[in-house]
C-alpha cells in the first residue's frame, strides 16, 4: 500500500478539497487494485474542469493548486484581511505551514507515481481550447515546483489571499444576492465603460470622484441617482466596476423584496477586505409597501456600524423613492400626524449623501448623442439625413434619450 495514500487527510485548514470528487478519485488511484475505470472517469472530469477553467499544462498539480487558491477557509480569510502581513510566529501560520508541507510533498512525490499511467499525456501537457481568458491562479503555480519552501510557499499564498480574495470573491466581480441561496457570481455582465456613455460629464464625474475616494479608504457617500428612463443612470453604475481602478471593488445586485436581508448582507461583506458597490436598480416603491424601512435603517445606521467596506447606489425615476399621494397632504385623512407622514415618505431620497440628476436630453444634446454613436459606429450617413431621421426615430419611439439614441444606431446598423 502507498505510504502517501493517506496524506490529504491530515489536512486541518484545507480539508474542503477532500470532497472534491476529482480528488477522491485521485486517492483512489494512489491504491493497490484500483478499477481500471476510475483513471477514465478522473480523466473525463479533470479535462471538463480544465477547459471550465481555462487550467493548462500539468492539470492534476494546476487543479489541487486551484483548490487551495479559491478554498474558504479560517486562515485563508485572515490572512485576506491582514492585507497580507499575518504574523509568521502565529498558530495560525503554524497550522497553514503543517497543511502547505502535505500539499507540497503530495503534489511532489505522490503523482509521480500516476506518471506511467494510460493516456496521463494528455493531462501533463494540457492547452485548453480557450486560452485568452485567464485567471489570478497561475501566479502560484511555480512556487508549489520543487526549488520553493514550504515556508516561501505560505507566505506566498498570505499575499495571494490578501490581493485577490477566496472562494467566490475572488471569481467574480459582479454578483446577485439572494438571501436564501447567497450570492451569485455574473460572469457575463455589461462591460461598458464610463467613457462609452455619452453626455452626463459632471453626474459621470461626481460619480467617478466619489467611487475614486471610496476605493482608496477615503470618506464616500451613498449615491441615488435620479432621471429619465434611458438617460444613463444604471449604464453608469455598471460602468465603474470595469474602470482600472477596480480591482478590489465588487458590485452586488440586490433586488428590493431583499431589502429586508440587507443586514444579512452588511454583516457578510464586513468579513472581506473588498469594496462592495450595493446596486438598487430602477428602486421605487408604492405607498402600501414597507421594505424603504430596511433601506433607511441601514443608511440611518442602527445599533451595528454600518460597515465601512459597503456604500450603496440606488437608481430611479422617481425624485422621491416612496409614491405620494393627494390625499397625503389633505387634511382629511385619519392619520393624526399627516405631515408626519409626508415627511416619513419623502426623508430616504435625503438620506443619500450625492443625488445625481439626469434629464432627458434637449433636442441638440439628443442630436450630438446620435452623432457621436454614429462616428463609434463607423455610420456613413451624411450629416442632415442622420439627424433628420434621428428626430422621427424619437418621435415615433421612447423620446429623447441616450437609450434611444442607441436604439436608433442599432436599427441603422442592422440595415446596412
Amino acid at each position: 500500500m502507498n505510504n502517501n495514500q493517506f496524506t490529504l487527510h491530515n489536512l486541518l485548514l484545507y480539508r474542503n478539497i477532500l470532497s472534491d470528487n476529482i480528488i477522491k478519485k485521485l486517492q483512489l488511484l494512489l491504491e493497490k487494485n484500483c478499477p481500471h475505470y476510475i483513471f477514465y472517469e478522473l480523466y473525463s472530469e479533470l479535462l471538463i474542469k480544465a477547459e471550465q477553467l481555462h487550467l493548462k499544462s500539468n492539470l492534476l498539480k494546476n487543479y489541487i493548486i486551484y483548490l487551495i487558491a479559491k478554498d474558504e477557509n479560517i486562515f485563508s480569510k485572515t490572512a485576506e484581511k491582514s492585507g497580507g502581513t499575518l504574523d509568521i510566529n502565529s498558530s495560525l501560520y503554524q497550522v497553514a505551514l503543517h497543511d502547505i508541507k502535505i500539499i507540497k510533498d503530495f503534489i511532489t512525490h505522490s503523482l509521480l507515481s500516476l506518471a506511467g499511467k494510460e493516456h496521463m499525456e494528455f493531462i501533463l501537457d494540457f492547452i485548453p481550447t480557450d486560452s485568452s481568458e485567464t485567471t489570478n491562479i497561475p501566479v502560484l503555480f511555480k512556487y508549489f515546483d520543487a526549488d520553493y519552501t514550504p515556508n516561501q510557499l505560505v507566505q506566498e499564498l498570505i499575499d495571494y489571499y490578501a490581493c485577490y480574495s477566496s472562494g467566490i470573491m475572488s471569481d467574480y466581480t459582479v454578483f446577485r444576492w439572494n438571501s436564501s441561496t447567497g450570492f451569485t457570481g455574473i460572469k457575463n455582465h455589461d462591460k461598458i465603460r464610463l467613457q462609452d456613455i455619452t453626455g452626463y460629464e459632471h453626474q459621470k464625474e461626481v460619480l467617478l470622484q466619489n467611487t475614486l475616494a471610496f476605493v482608496n479608504n477615503k470618506p464616500a457617500n451613498n449615491v441615488l441617482l435620479i432621471g429619465s428612463p434611458g438617460t444613463g443612470k444604471s449604464s453608469s453604475v455598471k460602468a465603474l466596476i470595469n474602470e482600472s481602478f477596480a480591482k478590489n471593488l465588487r458590485l452586488i445586485e440586490v433586488s428590493k423584496l431583499e431589502l429586508k436581508s440587507l443586514s444579512t448582507l452588511m454583516g457578510t461583506l464586513r468579513d472581506h477586505s473588498q469594496k462592495f458597490i450595493i446596486f438598487l436598480d430602477d428602486l421605487s416603491f408604492e405607498e402600501f409597501e414597507i421594505e424603504y424601512k430596511y433601506l433607511k435603517s441601514i443608511i440611518d445606521g442602527g445599533v451595528e456600524i454600518t460597515p465601512t467596506n459597503v456604500l450603496i447606489y440606488a437608481t430611479s425615476n422617481r425624485m422621491h423613492l416612496i409614491k405620494e399621494t393627494w390625499d397625503d397632504r389633505k387634511g382629511n385623512t385619519d392619520d393624526v400626524h399627516r405631515f408626519d407622514t409626508v415627511n416619513e415618505k419623502l426623508s430616504l431620497s435625503d438620506r443619500f449623501g450625492i443625488t445625481l440628476t439626469f434629464l432627458s436630453p434637449n433636442q441638440v444634446e439628443y442630436l450630438t448623442i446620435v452623432e457621436q454613436l454614429a462616428v463609434k459606429h463607423d455610420i456613413d450617413l451624411p450629416l442632415e439625413l442622420l439627424q433628420a431621421e434621428a428626430l422621427k426615430w424619437e418621435r415615433q419611439h421612447n423620446g429623447r434619450s441616450g437609450r434611444t439614441g442607441q436604439q436608433f444606431i442599432n436599427h441603422l446598423l442592422s440595415h446596412q
